[in-house]
């Protein structure tokens, strides 16, 4: 297959984006700093355009601010990133899957599979599940009993949908994923742990992306939701009956404990965690390794824990940490002196 060449016109018109300088033809993107002349590259971030006087990048789609410094051809973006986003999609080549069942897949006599879907190799379709139109099930996945799997979705490889998942048009889950596993329900009798049923399932809205290794637990009674466009990234926990709001998007190894309820159009940063029964309401940002404790009312960007420092400073103020309380109340008994 013949790799696609564009115009730098038709990429400004089809995208509607300003050309700057001569029309190019361009045959892939890259980074600033290791683009060839026949390929695209872009400038969102401030702290990289020291490197675009040196690109030899044929074509930098860029905001109008840097227009000046740049010296060949430009495209002008409200938002390079979203912008050069949607072109590198152009570039893009993804495997065509054959419709129809890999004979050696196993699909249960109840289950429902469109004949425009596509079962890969050792899939396992289990009791009363369906697998609607366009759908690919990759290799080695497992469809439990009773999910259905709506158009157009695809699971890349070795996904498992455990029970009572169902899945939206076109979302994509990569390797490794699991929905639908028990949740953490357990409740002590005479000093041991019985388990709590989990009888719910998993909803997942249209047009959403799980990362690989993603665990999402289905909830006790009702169900774990995930409203559509939801963007997880990989080694993500999500706990039993949490709901996350459309268009919000999680980072790697962040983790939301059960029944926590995010809002519509958040994000959440690498490594941080929601507390269980919590509420985040909509445009939210928690930045990086935060633990949020409380719920949150007001849209806004949120942080706790203290940044990196070196060891020694780090003992020195965890100490001090301590004394705070001391601190405060020796304070509170001084202004009252001097009243």
């Amino acid at each position: 297959m013949n790799a696609p060449v564009f115009a730098a016109s038709e990429l400004a018109r089809r995208f509607e984006l300003e050309l700057h300088g001569e029309d190019r033809e361009v045959h892939g993107v890259g980074t600033l700093s290791g683009a060839t002349p026949e390929q695209l590259s872009f400038l969102a971030n401030p702290r990289y355009r020291g490197q675009l006087a040196e690109s030899a990048a044929g074509v930098v789609v860029l905001r109008a601010d840097d227009i000046e410094a740049r010296s060949g051809t430009a495209l002008v973006a409200r938002d390079p990133y979203t912008a050069f986003a949607k072109i590198a999609a152009l570039f893009e080549r993804k495997p065509v899957r054959a419709a129809g069942i890999h004979p050696s897949a196993v699909v249960d006599i109840s289950a429902s599979v469109d004949p425009a879907a596509s079962i890969g190799p050792h899939a396992f379709i289990g009791a009363r599940s369906r697998i609607e139109a366009g759908a690919i099930v990759g290799p080695g996945c497992v469809i439990g009993d009773d999910c259905e799997v709506g158009d157009d979705c695809e699971l890349i490889a070795r996904v498992t949908l455990v029970t009572r998942v169902r899945l939206g048009k076109r979302v994509l889950v990569h390797p490794g994923a699991v929905l639908g596993a028990e949740g953490f329900g357990i409740a002590m009798d005479h000093g041991h742990w019985i388990k709590v049923p989990q009888l719910g399932g998993v909803v997942i809205g249209d047009d959403c992306e799980i990362g690989a290794n993603t665990t999402i637990d289905r909830g006790a009674l009702g169900d774990t939701v995930l409203e559509e466009d939801v963007r997880l990234d990989n080694q993500i926990q999500v706990g039993h009956n949490v709901r996350i709001g459309a268009h919000t998007a999680m980072a790697g190894c962040s983790a939301v404990a059960g029944s926590a309820v995010i809002g519509r159009h958040c994000l959440v940063g690498g490594g941080a965690g929601v507390l269980g029964h919590l509420e985040v309401c909509d445009r939210v940002v928690i930045t990086a390794m935060s633990l949020v404790t409380h719920s949150i009312r007001e849209p806004g960007e949120y942080s706790s824990g203290t940044p990196l420092m070196d060891n020694r400073s780090w003992r020195k103020s965890a100490a001090r940490f301590k004394q705070l309380d001391d601190i405060a109340r020796r304070t509170k008994a001084g202004d009252k002196d001097t009243e």
